[in-house]
C-alpha cells in the first residue's frame, strides 16, 4: 500500500464528525514514514489541519540530500491553495524552509503555508496568518479534503 492510501484508510476509519484538537498517527512500514496529524476538526470528507509532521522510519535512500528533498517537494506539492517554493536552505542547521510562493491576501492580511524540513528525515507543515503588524504571525488551521491531505503527505515523502 502507498503512503497516500494508508493515510486515506486511517482517515476513513475515524470518519465520524469530531471537533476539538486531536492527534492521529499514521505509521506506514512499507513506505518508511509515519505521518502525525494534529487536527481541530475531522469529518467524513475533510480535516481542519493544525499541523502535519512526517518522520522517516527507515534510512534515507542513497544519494538523498536536504537540497534535493527541498527542491523536489516544492515542485511536487500541488494540492494546496498556493504553490510552495524553497525559501531558505541552512546547511549549518541542516534545515530547509519552504513557503507559499504567493501568499493568499485578504485585505491587509496574508495567509501562507510553511514546511520545515530537518535533514532528510523529518518534515513539519503548518499554515500561518500574518496581519498589518510586522513580525506578528499566528498559526492557523487549514482545511483539506482527505484526498488532498493524503496527497500532500505523499508528495512531501516521495523520494
Amino acid at each position: 500500500m502507498k503512503l497516500n492510501e494508508t493515510v486515506l484508510q486511517k482517515l476513513a476509519e475515524g470518519s465520524t464528525s469530531r471537533e476539538g484538537r486531536q492527534t492521529l498517527a499514521v505509521p506506514d512500514q512499507g513506505a518508511g514514514w509515519t505521518v502525525v496529524l494534529t487536527v481541530d476538526r475531522h469529518d467524513d470528507l475533510s480535516c481542519a489541519v493544525w499541523e502535519m509532521k512526517l518522520q522517516r522510519t527507515v534510512p534515507a535512500p542513497a544519494g538523498a540530500s536536504l537540497d534535493r528533498w527541498a527542491n523536489r517537494a516544492a515542485a511536487q506539492v500541488t494540492g494546496l491553495l498556493e504553490r510552495l517554493k524553497v525559501y531558505e536552505i541552512d546547511a549549518k542547521r541542516n534545515e530547509a524552509l519552504l513557503r507559499s510562493a504567493a501568499p493568499t491576501r485578504r485585505g491587509e492580511d496574508v495567509y501562507y503555508y510553511e514546511v520545515l524540513l530537518r535533514g532528510t528525515a523529518q518534515a513539519t507543515a503548518r499554515r500561518f496568518h500574518g496581519g498589518v503588524q510586522k513580525n506578528k504571525r499566528k498559526q492557523a488551521a487549514f482545511v483539506l479534503t482527505h484526498e488532498q491531505l493524503a496527497k500532500f503527505a505523499a508528495d512531501i515523502a516521495a523520494d
